[in-house]
């Protein structure tokens, strides 16, 4: 019994040191290509529809003009009536007008949609 525990300690002592000294060696591409490949998905789902909607909304607020129908992000409904840098005037009724930042016009209202 005393030659089989010898010969198991042998053959663990000889696998160890060569298991720590000559592993097979990785790519570092190859360990970081899921996380590019994670980045890209993310760029093309999220990202850049974001920044293309950001884009024509830019658009749209400095292409306004009196007497556009407005939507703003706090949901009145009205006509632009006076154009300012960084301020728009809007008459949401009769005799009632409203002062809104231009960044805070969510969309130009189409008439088709009042119902």
């Amino acid at each position: 019994m005393f030659l089989f525990g010898s010969l198991v300690t042998e053959a663990f002592a000889q696998t160890g040191g060569g298991a720590a000294s000559g592993g097979p060696q990785v790519n570092p591409i190859v360990t970081f290509a899921p996380f590019i490949l994670i980045f890209v998905i993310f760029y093309f789902m999220l990202i850049r529809p974001q920044q293309k909607k950001a884009k024509q909304r830019q658009e749209m607020i400095q292409a306004l003009k009196k007497g556009d129908r407005v939507i703003t992000m706090g949901g009145l409904i009205g006509t632009v009536t006076n154009l300012g840098d960084k301020i728009i005037t809007i008459q949401v009724a009769e005799g009632v007008r409203v002062k809104v930042l231009r960044k805070n016009i969510e969309e130009l209202k189409d008439d088709d949609k009042e119902k």
